[in-house]
């Protein structure tokens, strides 16, 4: 006499064994994923400051930043 239960188990942890194969196959394709995500991140942050680095070298802007400080500091 077989155990019913004991064999729905073993044939539940099989599946259960390659359902867990075939996600891990397919996340082993994504992996650096979210170092790539990170670096492009970075690249893009670096070039923003670039951009604000060269926009605010201006004598232009560089007055206006001044006058703004001077009216903040201003009493009166």
């Amino acid at each position: 006499m077989h155990d019913t239960s004991t064999a729905q188990r073993t044939s539940g942890r099989g599946r259960l064994a390659v359902v867990t194969r075939a996600v891990s196959r397919r996340l082993a394709g994504e992996r650096g994923a979210a170092t790539a995500e990170y670096a492009v991140a970075t690249m893009a942050a670096v070039g923003f400051a670039g951009l604000l680095v060269i926009i605010l070298r201006g004598d232009e802007v560089r007055e206006i930043l001044t006058e703004l400080v001077r009216n903040a500091l201003t009493v009166g």
